[in-house]
């Protein structure tokens, strides 16, 4: 079973973070990720960056990713 750690692991193995938090219950997890790659990109793109980082791992060992994604500047505005 997967771990919200090795979830964790495998954004940031192939996304530049920021900042990023991982929970979940070995199936479903919830992550917020700040890059500076979010940059300019609307959610959906930003989405599609993620799911880009996790390549196969997103099908086979994730079967449920809710996240909130955010550029360095939009996350110092909260």
């Amino acid at each position: 079973m997967v771990t919200p750690e090795q979830v964790k692991h495998y954004i940031e193995a192939g996304l530049p973070c920021d900042h990023i938090e991982v929970t979940g219950d070995g199936q479903h997890f919830e992550a917020i990720i700040v890059s500076s790659e979010f940059a300019g990109k609307n959610m959906l793109q930003q989405h599609q960056r993620v799911y880009q980082a996790l390549g196969a791992r997103m099908h086979a060992e994730i079967h449920a990713l809710s996240m909130k994604t955010f550029s360095p500047e939009d996350w110092a505005k909260r």
